[in-house]
């Protein structure tokens, strides 16, 4: 029994229920079984592709939140500035904020109020929260924090390939990889099922490279561990690329065949010499030709990359180096071969793809392409001119909240930028300033606490609905029970909200006499079934294409990679087979050159500073920081530092620090430990308050894809 339904029992005992699920945390999306038993929800793995049986001490531990005491089952109201937040009705507060952003929108405009969305909503509820954003609010300001996770790679991807997928390959290549290059990833901690896939790979006699900053739990079960300088990915791949050139170990054939613009990148990587990017990373000449005679060399080889070199302001630029190489070796749509991204959020890659975006419409359509813009107001039932333009990037959006021309107003769903953020400090700020801060949420995160209105809603195993993983494989999330008295789904939030917003919903099909308007029960559903009927519709002929996925058919199998456009026809599990979705079918080279990060080191900040997870938590923490199990494997922030550069600063192993910025400070015990370099620290995300790392980290910005730079900036460390 894996669909929720009831079974017979005897009278007075409740029956119970069991659903096929998947874990609500990272990208890899882990199969699992909820089970009710008595008072508890147990959580059983799953036998699915991704996983293969296997959770780790997130998923095993994910029903915890689900009668949590935290728990949010009222909504919450602040009758003044610096007051209380209080319980309320949900007709007080969704009138509350219903007036609030009229008021607002009047007052300033309707650009006045904005949307701030997350990588972990279901596909239903990212292609609600944009439509709302146009078109209830009309508004061109929305974002979501996946703009901090994967809009290096995506940028990168679309010019390079034409289409922006984690992985254009299912997750088993892998195993079948000779040499897997992992840049800036740490699976082992980050999602350790994945690691089966890597043992596969080992057992068959592959060979793994890891780069990496630190001794990671991955980089030790690595072949080779090159360990750069935070920043310095980029001249360490083009490094790699000149090697393979000068060594003629480039397949010709493919590129002559399948790519445009390699002559410009032969130019700029013949003038990248071994021995400059030894200087610049301080990775060994010997081990850079070591990885690039391992991928060049045997028959299939795979180049993943991941945050550690993407959340960089030139990060677009270096997952494009890497993506050169790719194509001068003639990897990419070849089983076992290629290049990825691990895509780090539960649904980060469907939450990019329709409309939460400040540049896209749903199917991964741009927003300022007239024909795109006409497909989906003819789906939306709404006049194309209607439609809003490009917004701007997530840190630019928070940075300008409450300022004379930014955003007076936002709705905030799925997110905690009060400790995600970068140069945390000045964002949380920026919050305060707000005349109106609305955070759905179902516990009193960071950012619930400074908001006006709270409005509690569903958790994962109370909703239905999909999820795209970072293969592109999209997902059925099903639900066991119903969300506690008092908490409302997402959804049903979007459609109070638009019933107070708007009589009616201007339409399309009644301007050019096709029909009536559309009332806000109509044009904002709450059954995610529906909703996810019309994103179909919506996404038909873009660039993720979903009209080919139905429900039935994910749960006819193991779930369905697009882009699939046809109900009846295949799905597309690997892409670049045969051509690329460019106008001519090629992949495009581009040349990129190494640049120094945003802000160098210097006397009075002699240190770099680097930031990443551990595995007993996730993003923020708000949720995992409140699982007792997980608290105790990972009860606090703390500050990695390597023996030397602790003896040097007098600094024992567990003594409070002070690292300090130009931005802020953290202070956190320090950790001892060989595994990091001499020159850099490092601390985990994942805490608020004094510990909150990001507010050290720079807010500088690549200016191609808006990815703020988290993973390096200047410091220096000093006793507490």
């Amino acid at each position: 029994m894996t669909d929720g339904a009831r079974v017979a029992t005897r009278p007075g005992v409740r029956p119970p229920r069991e659903a096929a699920t998947h874990c609500p945390y990272c990208a890899l999306q882990c199969g699992m079984v909820l089970r009710e038993n008595g008072e508890r929800v147990e959580v059983a793995p799953r036998d699915f592709p991704t996983n293969r049986g296997g959770l780790c001490q997130k998923g095993w531990t994910a029903a915890d939140l689900l009668d949590h005491p935290d728990r949010l089952t009222t909504p919450l109201l602040r009758d003044r500035p610096g007051g209380d937040l209080r319980p309320a009705s949900w007709d007080e507060a969704l009138d509350r904020v219903g007036a609030g952003l009229r008021a607002v929108q009047e007052r300033h405009g309707r650009d006045a109020v904005a949307v701030f969305g997350g990588g972990g909503l279901t596909n239903e509820k990212a292609y609600a929260l944009g439509k709302f954003a146009r078109v209830a609010l009309r508004t061109r300001h929305i974002d979501y924090n996946g703009r901090w996770c994967m809009s290096s790679a995506a940028a990168a991807g679309l010019r390079a390939f034409g289409v922006d997928r984690g992985l254009p390959f299912p997750l088993a290549d892998l195993g079948r990889a000779d040499t897997l290059l992992l840049v800036g990833a740490n699976p082992a901690e980050t999602m350790p099922p994945l690691m089966r896939h890597l043992a596969d790979q080992r057992e068959r006699g592959g060979r793994l490279i890891v780069v990496d900053p630190r001794l990671t739990a991955t980089a030790r079960q690595a072949d080779l561990h090159l360990q750069p300088l935070p920043g310095t990915d980029l001249a360490v791949a083009n490094a790699l690329l000149h090697i393979a050139l000068t060594e003629g170990w480039l397949d010709r054939a493919y590129v002559a065949d399948r790519t445009t613009g390699f002559d410009e990148v032969r130019r700029t990587v013949a003038g990248c010499w071994p021995a400059e990017a030894e200087r610049l990373s301080g990775v060994p000449v010997a081990d850079l030709e070591a990885t690039a005679r391992a991928l060049s060399t045997v028959d299939r080889a795979i180049i993943l990359t991941a945050r550690g070199a993407e959340q960089h302001a030139k990060g677009v630029d270096t997952v494009t180096a890497f993506i050169n190489l790719a194509l001068a070796l003639g990897l990419p749509g070849r089983p076992g071969s290629g290049y990825g991204c691990l895509t780090g959020q539960g649904n980060g890659q469907g939450g990019r793809e329709h409309g939460q975006k400040a540049d896209q419409l749903p199917g991964y359509r741009r927003i300022d392409d007239p024909a795109a813009r006409e497909h989906v107001a003819a789906v939306w039932g709404v006049d194309p001119a209607a439609l809003p333009g490009p917004g701007v990037p997530a840190y630019q959006l928070l940075d300008s909240l409450g300022t004379a021309h930014g955003p007076r107003a936002l709705l905030v769903f799925g997110s905690n930028p009060v400790v995600s953020a970068p140069r945390a400090a000045r964002v949380e700020s920026r919050l305060r300033d707000l005349d109106l801060l609305v955070v759905a949420d179902l516990l009193r995160s960071e950012t619930a606490e400074l908001a006006d209105v709270v409005l509690p809603v569903a958790q994962w195993a109370e909703e239905d609905g999909t999820m795209t993983n970072l293969e592109g494989r999209v997902l059925r999330r099903r639900a066991l029970r119903e969300p506690p008295p008092g908490v409302r789904t997402d959804l049903a939030v979007l459609a109070g909200l638009a019933a107070r917003l708007q009589g009616r919903v201007p339409s399309y099909r009644e301007m050019h006499n096709k029909g009536p308007l559309l009332t806000p029960t109509e044009a904002f559903p709450t059954d995610p079934r529906e909703v996810f009927e019309e994103l179909r519709r919506a996404s038909a002929g873009g660039p993720a294409d979903y009209a080919g996925v139905s429900w039935e058919r994910i749960d006819a199998d193991t779930g369905v990679f697009w882009p699939c456009p046809d109900e009846g026809g295949p799905d597309t599990p690997r892409l670049f087979a045969d051509r690329f979705p460019t106008p001519d079918g090629r992949a495009r080279f581009r040349s990129v050159t190494h640049r120094p990060a945003a802000e160098p080191v210097c006397a009075d900040y002699p240190l770099h500073f680097t930031t990443g997870r551990v595995l007993a938590q996730y993003q923020s923490g708000a949720q995992t920081r409140r699982v007792a199990a997980l608290r105790r494997a990972a009860p606090g922030g703390f500050v990695e530092l390597h023996p030397d550069l602790a003896g040097r600063l007098g600094v024992a192993d567990g003594e409070e620090v002070r690292v300090v910025s130009r931005r802020g400070e953290l202070r956190a015990p320090a950790r001892l430990s060989p595994a990091i370099r001499p020159d850099t620290v490092f601390a985990p995300f994942h805490w608020p308050g004094a510990a909150r790392a990001n507010s050290v980290t720079n807010d500088a910005v690549d200016p191609v894809s808006g990815m703020p730079e988290f993973k390096i900036c200047a410091v220096r460390v000093e006793k507490a």
